[in-house]
């Protein structure tokens, strides 16, 4: 979503229609794909997931930009299209991962360009790679700008995604809370329509194949992602120095395996430790945001009920959803986790990133913000 966010925000500077296709899996022109040994649909809508200006909806008033259009009808109304090459515009930058230097590039190259279809060739890589997202410094420069866009002041979750939220409202909004359903209402803004829940502390654990690739972040060197080292996040990292030897690179995984993977004790320690914070007096109940199995889940409520005392523990398993929002549920976690008011995060994750995002661009306090 980083990405998608990033795109749209620079044909909205560069006053031209972003064009959207659908969240693609695999774009073989098969219906499903595998993952994971369960059957997967290839593409989903965008719209099944978010609304906004990002997927057409209008920009509010005052704003010039033209509406955003789907591929389909951008290959209907351009047969004929300017292609260009990544490289050929990012390629001297001399700070090559720094968001603000390569949206600039595209800006002054596409200043230059009066035709009104212009593609990148799908070939010569992403604008904003995965490289840009793992790089600390890569949102400094282009951050305020970008919170205060109305990519992200108008951003919002599709119906499908609230009426999930509403649905399994009773495990996020305290017996204390009146709230209406979100479903029933209009939209307005991202900050207007998700305020914070009081009471709510919400988690992210991710598992399965972060096993390894938390030993494979280790042997990378890699930093917290480019939006979770924003500075005014209270948990900092820098990946600790190893050598080559396999008795110190074991070690050194075995150092920052807690904030990537933490176990069930690890776990238990943090909640306890942020629960004690500023941010997080007056919380009763908690929402774990994960692909971990049941097993484990259970382990770690219990290990929760044992600590102390919640009014709720709940998780992404105990979710119920119909057979559409089980395709966009980690979009329904995300809407929770903006929403909690305090929130725990992988910083390694984009999940996480995402569900920063939202909180700090609704102006959710900082200290709220934490990493396992």
């Amino acid at each position: 979503m980083q990405e998608l966010l990033l795109n749209s925000y620079l044909a909205y500077k560069a006053g031209r229609s972003f064009v959207f296709a659908n969240y693609t899996w695999n774009d073989n022109g098969s219906l499903y794909s595998v993952f994971n040994r369960k059957r997967i649909p290839s593409q989903i809508p965008y719209s099944a997931m978010i609304r906004g200006p990002i997927i057409g909806d209008p920009f509010p008033a005052g704003s010039n930009a033209p509406l955003a259009v789907s591929r389909d009808y951008f290959e209907q109304v351009c047969p004929d299209k300017v292609t260009l090459w990544r490289g050929d515009v990012q390629g001297g930058l001399s700070e090559p991962y720094n968001v603000q230097a390569i949206t600039d590039a595209w800006l002054s190259k596409l200043e230059g360009i009066n035709d009104p279809c212009v593609q990148t060739e799908k070939a010569s890589g992403q604008l904003y790679d995965f490289m840009v997202f793992g790089d600390p410094t890569a949102m400094l420069d282009i951050w305020s700008s970008l919170i205060r866009s109305p990519i992200l002041t108008h951003f919002g979750w599709s119906p499908l995604v609230e009426l999930a939220f509403d649905t399994n409202r009773n495990y996020f909004l305290t017996s204390r809370v009146l709230e209406p359903y979100l479903s029933n209402q209009p939209f307005t803004t991202n900050a207007d329509r998700y305020t914070m829940i009081p009471g709510l502390m919400a988690i992210h654990l991710r598992r399965g194949d972060y096993d390894e690739h938390c030993q494979n972040l280790v042997r990378w060197g890699s930093t917290y992602l480019a939006v979770n080292s924003l500075p005014e996040l209270v948990d900092r990292f820098s990946p600790p120095q190893h050598s080559a030897d396999p008795a110190d690179m074991a070690r050194v995984q075995e150092l920052v395996r807690p904030r990537c993977y933490p176990n069930v004790q690890e776990i238990v320690k943090r909640v306890r430790n942020v629960r004690k914070s500023p941010a997080a007096q007056g919380v009763n109940k908690i929402y774990i945001m994960t692909n971990a199995d049941t097993e484990f889940l259970s382990e770690l409520t219990i290990a929760l009920k044992n600590d102390a005392h919640w009014e709720t523990i709940a998780t992404s398993r105990d979710m119920v959803l119909n057979m559409e929002q089980r395709y966009v549920s980690q979009a329904v976690d995300m809407l929770v986790g903006q929403r909690a008011q305090v929130f725990i995060g992988n910083g390694f994750s984009t999940v996480t990133s995402n569900v920063v995002t939202m909180r700090l661009a609704n102006q959710f306090r900082s200290d709220s913000i934490r990493f396992w």
